[in-house]
């Protein structure tokens, strides 16, 4: 077997410290006029938050900050569109179509939960992942046209759906296209295409989740309608669990979206999250974390072990027996996706380490034919956790080669593959995620080129872990009120992300404690004297043999509270620790 080679250590980015005229004079205005440290202030100017106005605005979010729907390129042609299909006279079949992850499952719970209330011949539809794959499908349209639908509105998904939109009109079937993904060099001929990444569309804000684009048609059918859109904000909790398992950026309006989605999700959650939320077990006030890890994952285990219908069916789900049978059923899945999870990723770590040539790689394109396609993309992020790179999973699907690939921070994955487009044949995605379809005996020849595009463009920071760095903190300075208003600055989320700090002088007092075999527990304070705090280092059982007591460290870190029988402390959660 080959030595694995010693991980490089993280590098600290520490984040340049607001000291320029401009902006001592914003941290002066803050402190005065929010009454808080200059510490905090500096925290919120950081983030380009400078006046009070802005400083409202960030801290309360409000319904009203959300864009007019018509500003999206077709959303009047859309709603026109949808009108005409609902008129008495012609009361048309409509089928809700969604990919079947979880931004496209709970699009669909959306919109179809929404509309039935206005119009009776509807219904949904969710391809089959292993059957049909991603994106419209062949089987799903001639369904459609089988069983009479006229209309369909598909959500998360058709924007390079060219051929199968054209197959569609050719059967008398017309497509509203709700998408967020980058579109092709051409669009499909539907009768909308709602994706505010097209070059042409000047809605303000490009990075709605797709269940937020759908959440954008219903608002624009409200206001067509002069239905009140208190009957629809309801409906944010499944935008927010959208927003935050789709990994969009939690900025402009998605952290708009995903403020009341949370409050929805606390005080009255629908039915089916209510029994999901708690067969998770969380008995506390949720938040973007515990929707990403908790309830994101099982509702991508439906489609991923068995079909995302279920999904749905526990989203629209009304009564709390319902509701209780579909969450068991759909946290089974998830146990039995866990245990998939474990042992094809180190069967892919195993295939790293014994190949001189893919441990020093650049990039990492792993294929074996009995992979389980639904965890796929969950290994090829375990495996970049191990060698930070840009990384390909690929199985075997209906007699192809399918995968899922995930990046690094700072490189674009999407535009790495579209350069190796002549050997797929079929791919779409993001910056960070993708997926594609490719002829198995083309594998190799992906591999060497993917290699060789990322070699070529890949910066060497990018291939190093790094750990971004709000400010330097002294111990002397976190107290609850520090928590308590950087936790009002979430929710926290890629472009908004929980502040991180860093301390220098840092002694450990008395002995670590590893638990679990992975985890690191150990009591540290600043400096020789001061109070003591709790650290918490998940996966960082590792370093315990370095830790030596009367040697400072610096280390990086978010604060965070415990709740632990009644009692509530402030703790140190780590990201990484360094001597001198």
């Amino acid at each position: 077997m080959i030595a694995q080679p010693s991980p490089p250590p993280k590098r600290w980015i520490p984040k340049p410290f607001p000291d320029s005229k401009e902006q001592q004079a914003a941290i002066q205005l803050l402190t005065q006029s929010l009454g808080i440290s200059p510490f905090l202030a500096a925290l919120l100017v950081q983030r380009g938050v400078t006046t009070y106005d802005k400083a409202r605005e960030f801290f309360r979010p409000e319904i009203s900050h959300l864009h007019n729907p018509f500003e999206m390129k077709d959303m009047d042609r859309a709603i026109m569109r949808l009108q005409m299909a609902m008129l008495p006279e012609r009361e048309e079949k409509i089928l809700i179509y969604g990919d079947y992850d979880v931004d496209g499952t709970t699009s669909v719970a959306l919109v179809y939960g929404f509309l039935k209330n206005y119009h009776t011949k509807i219904d949904y539809y969710i391809p089959d992942r292993y059957k049909e794959g991603y994106g419209i499908s062949r089987q799903g349209i001639e369904w459609a046209a089988e069983n009479g639908f006229s209309l369909i509105i598909a959500l998360d998904c058709g924007i390079k759906s060219i051929e199968r939109v054209a197959e569609a009109k050719a059967l008398g079937v017309d497509f509203i296209i709700c998408d967020h993904h980058r579109p092709g060099d051409e669009l499909p001929d539907a009768s909308a295409v709602l994706d505010p990444k097209r070059n042409d569309c000047p809605y303000p804000y490009k990075e709605l989740s797709g269940c937020g684009v759908g959440f954008k048609l219903l608002q624009a059918f409200c206001m067509h309608k002069g239905i009140e859109l208190e009957q629809l904000y309801p409906c944010l909790d499944l935008v927010a669990v959208s927003i935050a398992s789709d990994i969009v950026p939690l900025t402009g309006e998605n952290r708009v979206l995903a403020y009341y989605g949370l409050k929805y999700l606390n005080a009255a959650p629908r039915t089916g999250l209510k029994a999901l939320i708690k067969i998770a077990g969380f008995t506390r006030e949720l938040d973007i974390t515990n929707l990403v890890f908790g309830l994101g994952p099982r509702i991508n285990a439906a489609g991923r072990i068995q079909h995302a219908k279920a999904a749905v069916q526990l989203l629209l789900a009304e009564s709390e027996e319902e509701a209780e049978e579909f969450a068991m059923a759909i946290n089974k899945h998830n146990n039995s996706r866990r245990e998939f999870d474990s042992t094809i990723t180190e069967q892919a770590l195993a295939m790293i380490r014994e190949s001189e040539v893919l441990t020093h790689a650049k990039s990492t394109v792993l294929y074996d034919a009995s992979w389980h396609k639904g965890v796929i993309g969950i290994v090829a992020s375990r495996c970049i956790e191990h060698f930070h790179r840009p990384t390909i999973i690929l199985t075997q699907s209906n007699d192809k080669a399918a995968g899922s690939a995930r990046s690094v921070p700072g490189f674009d994955v999407y535009e790495a593959i579209e350069e190796c487009a002549d050997l797929l044949e079929q791919f779409g995605g993001h910056t960070f995620a993708a997926g594609m379809t490719m002829s198995v005996n083309n594998i190799d020849a992906f591999r060497r080129k993917f290699e060789e595009v990322v070699a070529r463009t890949i910066k060497e920071e990018h291939l190093t872990p790094l750990v971004d760095i709000d400010l330097s903190l002294n111990f002397s300075e976190i107290n609850d009120k520090l928590v308590r208003i950087v936790k009002q600055m979430g929710p926290f989320g890629p472009h908004n992300l929980q502040p991180t700090f860093m301390t220098d002088d840092v002694y450990i007092v008395g002995e670590p404690i590893i638990m679990k075999e992975k985890h690191l527990k150990l009591n540290v304070k600043q400096g020789r004297t001061g109070h003591t705090l709790t650290a918490i280092g998940f996966g960082f059982a590792h370093v315990a043999d370095q830790l030596q007591a009367g040697k400072p460290f610096s280390i990086c870190y978010q604060v965070e509270q415990n709740f632990y029988n009644g009692n509530v402390s402030l703790q140190l959660m780590l990201k990484d620790l360094k001597y001198s």
